[in-house]
Protein backbone atom coordinates (compact mmCIF):
# COMPACT_ATOMS: atom_id res chain seq x y z
CA UNK A 1 0.00 0.00 0.00
CA UNK A 2 1.01 3.15 -0.90
CA UNK A 3 0.13 5.62 2.02
CA UNK A 4 1.83 8.57 0.19
CA UNK A 5 -0.94 8.13 -2.62
CA UNK A 6 -3.46 8.95 -0.01
CA UNK A 7 -2.35 12.34 1.46
CA UNK A 8 -4.74 15.25 0.28
CA UNK A 9 -7.05 12.82 -1.46
CA UNK A 10 -10.36 13.71 -1.23
CA UNK A 11 -12.57 10.62 0.05
CA UNK A 12 -16.20 9.84 0.83
CA UNK A 13 -16.81 7.68 3.25
CA UNK A 14 -20.42 6.32 3.70
CA UNK A 15 -20.82 4.06 7.14
CA UNK A 16 -17.59 5.87 8.93
CA UNK A 17 -19.63 5.88 12.44
CA UNK A 18 -19.44 1.73 12.10
CA UNK A 19 -16.89 -0.28 13.32
CA UNK A 20 -15.06 -1.01 10.35
CA UNK A 21 -15.57 2.16 8.73
CA UNK A 22 -14.61 3.96 12.51
CA UNK A 23 -11.12 2.11 11.57
CA UNK A 24 -11.17 3.25 7.76
CA UNK A 25 -11.67 6.50 8.82
CA UNK A 26 -8.80 6.85 11.25
CA UNK A 27 -6.23 5.43 9.12
CA UNK A 28 -7.04 7.40 5.91
CA UNK A 29 -6.64 10.71 8.03
CA UNK A 30 -3.62 9.37 9.57
CA UNK A 31 -2.14 8.92 5.61
CA UNK A 32 -3.13 12.60 5.38
CA UNK A 33 -6.86 12.50 2.97
CA UNK A 34 -9.00 14.58 3.92
CA UNK A 35 -12.18 12.20 5.08
CA UNK A 36 -16.02 13.17 4.49
CA UNK A 37 -18.23 10.91 6.23
CA UNK A 38 -21.91 10.30 5.45
CA UNK A 39 -23.98 8.18 8.06
CA UNK A 40 -26.46 7.64 10.64
CA UNK A 41 -25.68 8.13 14.02
CA UNK A 42 -23.39 5.09 15.44
CA UNK A 43 -25.43 1.94 16.02
CA UNK A 44 -24.35 1.17 19.92
CA UNK A 45 -23.48 2.54 22.71
CA UNK A 46 -20.84 2.23 23.51
CA UNK A 47 -19.29 2.85 19.85
CA UNK A 48 -15.43 3.48 18.24
CA UNK A 49 -16.81 6.71 16.79
CA UNK A 50 -17.11 7.99 20.16
CA UNK A 51 -14.93 6.20 21.61
CA UNK A 52 -12.12 7.22 19.70
CA UNK A 53 -12.93 10.34 18.90
CA UNK A 54 -13.02 10.07 14.63
CA UNK A 55 -14.94 13.53 14.84
CA UNK A 56 -11.81 14.85 15.29
CA UNK A 57 -10.44 13.43 12.64
CA UNK A 58 -12.00 13.78 9.88
CA UNK A 59 -12.76 17.09 7.97
CA UNK A 60 -16.70 16.64 7.51
CA UNK A 61 -19.43 14.71 9.90
CA UNK A 62 -22.80 14.51 8.01
CA UNK A 63 -25.55 12.65 9.81
CA UNK A 64 -27.08 11.20 6.98
CA UNK A 65 -29.52 8.42 5.91
CA UNK A 66 -28.57 6.13 2.23
CA UNK A 67 -31.93 5.89 1.48
CA UNK A 68 -32.30 9.55 1.11
CA UNK A 69 -30.67 10.10 -2.10
CA UNK A 70 -31.26 14.30 -2.20
CA UNK A 71 -29.34 14.58 1.04
CA UNK A 72 -26.74 11.65 0.31
CA UNK A 73 -25.97 14.03 -3.17
CA UNK A 74 -25.46 17.36 -1.07
CA UNK A 75 -23.10 15.48 0.86
CA UNK A 76 -21.01 14.12 -2.16
CA UNK A 77 -21.40 17.96 -3.80
CA UNK A 78 -19.85 19.39 -0.84
CA UNK A 79 -17.50 16.33 -0.45
CA UNK A 80 -15.70 16.83 -3.75
CA UNK A 81 -14.43 13.62 -3.73
CA UNK A 82 -11.90 11.75 -5.26
CA UNK A 83 -12.31 8.51 -3.96
CA UNK A 84 -15.74 6.99 -2.81
CA UNK A 85 -15.94 4.20 0.35
CA UNK A 86 -19.57 2.90 0.46
CA UNK A 87 -19.83 0.24 3.99
CA UNK A 88 -22.80 1.97 5.08
CA UNK A 89 -25.52 -1.13 5.40
CA UNK A 90 -27.40 -3.45 7.87
CA UNK A 91 -25.14 -5.99 8.71
CA UNK A 92 -26.21 -8.28 10.99
CA UNK A 93 -27.93 -11.86 9.31
CA UNK A 94 -30.07 -12.17 12.23
CA UNK A 95 -31.29 -8.73 12.46
CA UNK A 96 -32.27 -9.56 8.82
CA UNK A 97 -35.09 -11.81 9.96
CA UNK A 98 -36.72 -9.17 11.89
CA UNK A 99 -36.44 -6.14 9.93
CA UNK A 100 -36.26 -7.50 6.07
CA UNK A 101 -37.61 -4.56 4.26
CA UNK A 102 -35.45 -2.37 6.46
CA UNK A 103 -32.26 -4.72 5.45
CA UNK A 104 -33.29 -4.24 1.75
CA UNK A 105 -34.50 -0.75 1.77
CA UNK A 106 -30.67 -0.25 3.40
CA UNK A 107 -28.40 -2.54 1.52
CA UNK A 108 -29.83 -2.52 -2.03
CA UNK A 109 -31.74 0.73 -2.55
CA UNK A 110 -28.72 2.40 -0.47
CA UNK A 111 -26.43 0.68 -3.09
CA UNK A 112 -29.03 2.31 -6.08
CA UNK A 113 -28.58 5.78 -4.39
CA UNK A 114 -24.75 5.77 -3.95
CA UNK A 115 -24.13 4.85 -7.03
CA UNK A 116 -26.59 6.99 -8.94
CA UNK A 117 -25.32 9.33 -6.71
CA UNK A 118 -21.59 8.84 -7.46
CA UNK A 119 -22.36 9.09 -11.70
CA UNK A 120 -23.41 12.47 -11.73
CA UNK A 121 -20.09 13.45 -10.10
CA UNK A 122 -17.48 12.72 -13.46
CA UNK A 123 -14.57 13.59 -10.88
CA UNK A 124 -14.89 10.89 -8.65
CA UNK A 125 -11.87 8.44 -9.66
CA UNK A 126 -12.80 5.46 -8.05
CA UNK A 127 -15.90 3.70 -5.82
CA UNK A 128 -15.41 0.47 -3.69
CA UNK A 129 -18.57 -1.00 -3.14
CA UNK A 130 -17.88 -3.24 0.34
CA UNK A 131 -20.47 -5.90 0.77
CA UNK A 132 -20.05 -9.06 1.79
CA UNK A 133 -18.74 -12.80 1.70
CA UNK A 134 -22.22 -13.83 2.41
CA UNK A 135 -23.03 -12.98 -1.13
CA UNK A 136 -22.21 -16.13 -2.54
CA UNK A 137 -24.77 -19.22 -3.13
CA UNK A 138 -23.35 -21.30 -0.29
CA UNK A 139 -23.75 -25.11 -0.39
CA UNK A 140 -21.92 -25.12 3.09
CA UNK A 141 -19.57 -27.71 1.54
CA UNK A 142 -15.64 -27.82 2.24
CA UNK A 143 -15.15 -25.45 -1.25
CA UNK A 144 -13.67 -22.10 -1.02
CA UNK A 145 -15.70 -19.13 -2.73
CA UNK A 146 -13.82 -17.76 -5.98
CA UNK A 147 -15.50 -14.30 -7.46
CA UNK A 148 -16.54 -16.06 -10.34
CA UNK A 149 -18.57 -18.01 -8.33
CA UNK A 150 -22.82 -17.98 -8.28
CA UNK A 151 -23.82 -15.04 -5.89
CA UNK A 152 -27.40 -16.00 -3.85
CA UNK A 153 -28.37 -16.33 -0.08
CA UNK A 154 -30.64 -17.64 2.19
CA UNK A 155 -31.61 -14.93 4.48
CA UNK A 156 -32.52 -11.46 4.16
CA UNK A 157 -29.24 -10.05 4.94
CA UNK A 158 -26.93 -12.78 2.62
CA UNK A 159 -29.94 -11.86 -0.20
CA UNK A 160 -29.63 -8.50 -0.07
CA UNK A 161 -25.61 -8.43 -0.12
CA UNK A 162 -25.81 -10.10 -3.29
CA UNK A 163 -28.29 -7.72 -4.54
CA UNK A 164 -25.88 -5.40 -3.90
CA UNK A 165 -23.13 -7.10 -6.11
CA UNK A 166 -25.75 -7.71 -8.71
CA UNK A 167 -26.45 -3.75 -9.29
CA UNK A 168 -22.87 -2.57 -9.11
CA UNK A 169 -22.24 -5.08 -12.19
CA UNK A 170 -25.26 -3.45 -13.73
CA UNK A 171 -23.91 0.47 -12.90
CA UNK A 172 -20.49 -0.99 -13.77
CA UNK A 173 -21.53 -2.03 -17.52
CA UNK A 174 -24.32 0.24 -17.92
CA UNK A 175 -22.53 3.29 -16.74
CA UNK A 176 -19.49 3.32 -15.02
CA UNK A 177 -17.72 1.53 -17.86
CA UNK A 178 -16.43 4.23 -20.15
CA UNK A 179 -15.76 7.37 -18.23
CA UNK A 180 -13.88 8.24 -15.88
CA UNK A 181 -15.60 6.64 -12.41
CA UNK A 182 -14.35 3.30 -12.09
CA UNK A 183 -16.38 0.88 -9.67
CA UNK A 184 -15.21 -1.80 -7.98
CA UNK A 185 -16.85 -4.45 -4.98
CA UNK A 186 -15.58 -6.05 -2.38
CA UNK A 187 -15.88 -8.82 0.03
CA UNK A 188 -14.43 -9.53 2.91
CA UNK A 189 -14.50 -12.24 5.53
CA UNK A 190 -15.83 -11.92 8.90
CA UNK A 191 -14.00 -9.37 10.47
CA UNK A 192 -12.46 -8.73 14.03
CA UNK A 193 -11.20 -6.41 16.21
CA UNK A 194 -11.33 -3.68 19.05
CA UNK A 195 -14.42 -1.15 18.77
CA UNK A 196 -16.97 -3.63 17.87
CA UNK A 197 -19.91 -4.13 20.09
CA UNK A 198 -22.72 -4.79 17.76
CA UNK A 199 -25.50 -7.21 18.79
CA UNK A 200 -25.28 -11.16 17.44
CA UNK A 201 -21.61 -10.92 16.69
CA UNK A 202 -19.39 -13.81 18.46
CA UNK A 203 -16.80 -11.19 19.97
CA UNK A 204 -18.16 -8.50 21.08
CA UNK A 205 -20.82 -11.00 22.60
CA UNK A 206 -17.88 -12.60 24.67
CA UNK A 207 -16.50 -9.37 26.28
CA UNK A 208 -20.06 -8.43 26.82
CA UNK A 209 -20.44 -11.28 28.88
CA UNK A 210 -17.29 -11.05 30.53
CA UNK A 211 -17.37 -7.18 31.56
CA UNK A 212 -21.19 -8.26 33.09
CA UNK A 213 -19.98 -11.32 34.86
CA UNK A 214 -22.43 -13.69 32.20
CA UNK A 215 -22.25 -16.65 30.95
CA UNK A 216 -21.91 -17.06 27.20
CA UNK A 217 -24.23 -18.92 24.99
CA UNK A 218 -22.50 -20.19 21.72
CA UNK A 219 -25.36 -20.56 19.56
CA UNK A 220 -23.45 -22.72 16.75
CA UNK A 221 -20.32 -24.16 18.02
CA UNK A 222 -19.06 -25.86 15.05
CA UNK A 223 -19.78 -22.94 12.49
CA UNK A 224 -16.47 -22.27 10.65
CA UNK A 225 -16.02 -18.57 9.64
CA UNK A 226 -12.91 -17.17 7.80
CA UNK A 227 -11.97 -14.85 10.53
CA UNK A 228 -9.88 -11.62 10.05
CA UNK A 229 -8.79 -8.62 11.83
CA UNK A 230 -10.32 -5.55 10.45
CA UNK A 231 -7.20 -3.85 9.24
CA UNK A 232 -6.77 -7.19 6.72
CA UNK A 233 -9.68 -6.14 4.15
CA UNK A 234 -9.28 -2.43 5.18
CA UNK A 235 -5.98 -2.48 3.46
CA UNK A 236 -7.29 -4.32 0.42
CA UNK A 237 -9.79 -1.59 0.01
CA UNK A 238 -7.38 0.54 0.27
CA UNK A 239 -4.94 -0.99 -2.18
CA UNK A 240 -8.12 -1.49 -4.50
CA UNK A 241 -9.00 2.24 -4.50
CA UNK A 242 -5.84 3.33 -5.17
CA UNK A 243 -5.62 0.93 -8.31
CA UNK A 244 -8.46 1.77 -10.07
CA UNK A 245 -8.08 5.29 -9.13
CA UNK A 246 -4.32 4.64 -10.84
CA UNK A 247 -5.07 2.55 -13.75
CA UNK A 248 -8.85 2.24 -14.21
CA UNK A 249 -11.03 -0.73 -16.02
CA UNK A 250 -8.55 -3.51 -15.66
CA UNK A 251 -9.49 -3.52 -11.42
CA UNK A 252 -13.37 -2.74 -12.22
CA UNK A 253 -14.23 -6.12 -10.83
CA UNK A 254 -15.38 -8.01 -7.68
CA UNK A 255 -12.79 -8.89 -4.96
CA UNK A 256 -12.34 -11.36 -1.91
CA UNK A 257 -10.34 -10.13 0.89
CA UNK A 258 -10.29 -13.17 3.26
CA UNK A 259 -8.49 -14.71 5.77
CA UNK A 260 -5.54 -17.82 4.40
CA UNK A 261 -7.26 -21.21 5.05
CA UNK A 262 -5.58 -22.35 8.08
CA UNK A 263 -7.10 -19.32 9.78
CA UNK A 264 -10.32 -20.48 9.06
CA UNK A 265 -11.34 -21.59 12.55
CA UNK A 266 -14.97 -23.17 14.24
CA UNK A 267 -16.89 -20.76 16.91
CA UNK A 268 -15.67 -23.00 19.89
CA UNK A 269 -12.27 -23.05 18.58
CA UNK A 270 -12.54 -19.02 18.66
CA UNK A 271 -13.96 -18.85 21.88
CA UNK A 272 -11.63 -21.58 23.60
CA UNK A 273 -8.91 -19.35 22.55
CA UNK A 274 -10.52 -16.36 24.16
CA UNK A 275 -11.38 -18.11 27.56
CA UNK A 276 -7.72 -18.71 27.77
CA UNK A 277 -6.69 -15.60 27.19
CA UNK A 278 -9.18 -13.70 29.43
CA UNK A 279 -9.80 -13.69 33.16
CA UNK A 280 -13.52 -14.58 33.76
CA UNK A 281 -14.65 -16.06 31.27
CA UNK A 282 -17.41 -18.45 31.06
CA UNK A 283 -19.55 -20.04 28.08
CA UNK A 284 -21.52 -23.34 27.67
CA UNK A 285 -23.19 -24.51 24.18
CA UNK A 286 -26.89 -23.52 23.44
CA UNK A 287 -29.28 -26.62 22.79
CA UNK A 288 -31.80 -24.28 20.38
CA UNK A 289 -33.60 -26.31 17.69
CA UNK A 290 -35.56 -23.28 16.44
CA UNK A 291 -32.84 -20.56 16.11
CA UNK A 292 -32.46 -18.77 12.54
CA UNK A 293 -30.66 -20.36 9.79
CA UNK A 294 -27.42 -19.16 9.33
CA UNK A 295 -24.50 -20.94 7.20
CA UNK A 296 -22.33 -24.04 8.94
CA UNK A 297 -19.55 -23.26 6.78
CA UNK A 298 -17.59 -20.47 4.24
CA UNK A 299 -14.85 -19.94 3.27
CA UNK A 300 -13.01 -17.26 0.72
CA UNK A 301 -10.58 -17.84 -1.70
CA UNK A 302 -8.24 -15.06 -1.46
CA UNK A 303 -5.78 -15.90 -4.62
CA UNK A 304 -7.33 -13.02 -7.11
CA UNK A 305 -5.86 -10.15 -4.58
CA UNK A 306 -3.08 -11.52 -3.70
CA UNK A 307 -1.78 -12.43 -7.06
CA UNK A 308 -3.44 -9.49 -8.86
CA UNK A 309 -3.22 -6.64 -6.15
CA UNK A 310 -0.39 -7.59 -4.41
CA UNK A 311 -2.57 -7.64 -1.17
CA UNK A 312 -1.42 -10.48 1.75
CA UNK A 313 -2.86 -11.46 5.16
CA UNK A 314 -0.65 -10.13 7.49
CA UNK A 315 -2.02 -10.85 10.96
CA UNK A 316 -3.16 -14.93 11.85
CA UNK A 317 -6.05 -15.58 13.45
CA UNK A 318 -4.02 -15.48 16.83
CA UNK A 319 -2.70 -12.35 16.65
CA UNK A 320 -6.07 -10.73 15.20
CA UNK A 321 -7.80 -12.11 18.44
CA UNK A 322 -4.19 -11.06 20.69
CA UNK A 323 -4.99 -7.34 19.21
CA UNK A 324 -8.78 -7.26 19.55
CA UNK A 325 -7.99 -8.94 23.10
CA UNK A 326 -5.26 -5.73 23.78
CA UNK A 327 -7.63 -2.79 22.36
CA UNK A 328 -10.29 -4.24 25.21
CA UNK A 329 -8.31 -4.08 27.58
CA UNK A 330 -6.54 -0.66 26.99
CA UNK A 331 -10.54 0.11 26.95
CA UNK A 332 -11.39 -0.95 30.24
CA UNK A 333 -8.33 0.93 31.69
CA UNK A 334 -9.52 4.16 30.21
CA UNK A 335 -6.98 4.68 28.25
CA UNK A 336 -6.72 6.66 25.16
CA UNK A 337 -8.54 4.86 22.46
CA UNK A 338 -7.54 6.81 19.20
CA UNK A 339 -3.87 6.32 20.36
CA UNK A 340 -4.50 2.70 20.69
CA UNK A 341 -6.41 2.17 17.30
CA UNK A 342 -3.60 4.33 15.81
CA UNK A 343 -1.04 2.66 17.53
CA UNK A 344 -2.72 -1.06 16.54
CA UNK A 345 -2.65 0.72 12.75
CA UNK A 346 0.72 1.59 12.63
CA UNK A 347 1.75 -2.30 13.85
CA UNK A 348 -0.20 -3.50 11.42
CA UNK A 349 1.93 -1.13 8.76
CA UNK A 350 5.37 -2.67 9.79
CA UNK A 351 4.53 -6.55 9.99
CA UNK A 352 6.92 -7.71 8.00
CA UNK A 353 8.04 -4.88 6.31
Amino acid sequence: MNKKFWHGKRVFLTGHTGFKGGWLSIWLSRMGAIVSGYSLDAPTTPNIFSEARIKECISQHTTGDVRNIPNLLVAIRNANPDIVFHLAAQSLVRYSYVEPVETYEINVMGTVNLLEACRKFPNIGAVVNVTSDKCYANTEQDHAYSEHEILGGYDPYSSSKACSELITSAYRNSFLSTGSTFLASARAGNVIGGGDWAVDRLIPDFFRAVDQNKILEIRSPNAIRPWQHVLEPLAGYLILAEKLYKEGGMYADAWNFGPEEVDTKSVEWVVQYLSEKVPNSKWVILNNKFQSHEAKLLKLNNCKAKNHLGWMPRWNIETALDKTIEWHKEYKNNSNMLDQTLNQISQYEDFNS
